[in-house]
């Protein structure tokens, strides 16, 4: 009997819409830095992202003047381990996923929370790569402001 329930359990799992999907993983990665945020947690967050992953934000200074920000994760990940857990709160919304063998792209619209008040929005860009069957962060370029927010 045991037998039976594997097998029909395995072939379920292969079935379109029961097993998880490359579009999963790539929410699951990128859900997975916002949790290491959230909580953080420097080391599941330093996992989310390639070796020579690249960070930028986009700024403007009180003239208007645009800018590009560049961020180390690794700097990145210490400045997370210091907030105390629940302080950084970002909550984003999958607007776009789009694949490509090993590449994929994901456009995240978010709103971003510090000790429970909001503090800015904006749009997060991911660039992933499926290394060793892993999705990881390659590049993440965001905006931010804080008006004309969803």
């Amino acid at each position: 009997m045991k037998t039976y329930f594997f097998v029909i359990a395995a072939l379920l799992c292969s079935l379109p819409g029961f097993s998880q999907t490359s579009l999963d993983s790539v929410k699951m990665v990128i859900n997975k830095m916002f949790t290491a945020m959230k909580t953080g947690d420097s080391i599941m967050l330093t996992q989310c992202f390639a070796d020579t992953a690249i960070l930028q934000t986009i700024v403007k200074n009180k003239e208007g003047k645009v800018s590009i920000r560049n961020e180390d994760v690794r700097d990145f990940a210490k400045q997370i381990a210091k907030l105390p857990k629940g302080d950084a709160d970002e909550r984003i919304t999958f607007d776009m996923i789009k694949l490509d063998a090993d590449l994929a792209i994901a456009w995240t619209p978010y709103q971003f929370y510090y000790k429970g008040n909001f503090s800015h929005c904006g749009v997060n860009s991911f660039h992933l790569v499926r290394i060793n069957g892993q999705w990881k962060i390659q590049y993440l370029i965001d905006t931010r402001r804080k008006d004309n927010c969803i």
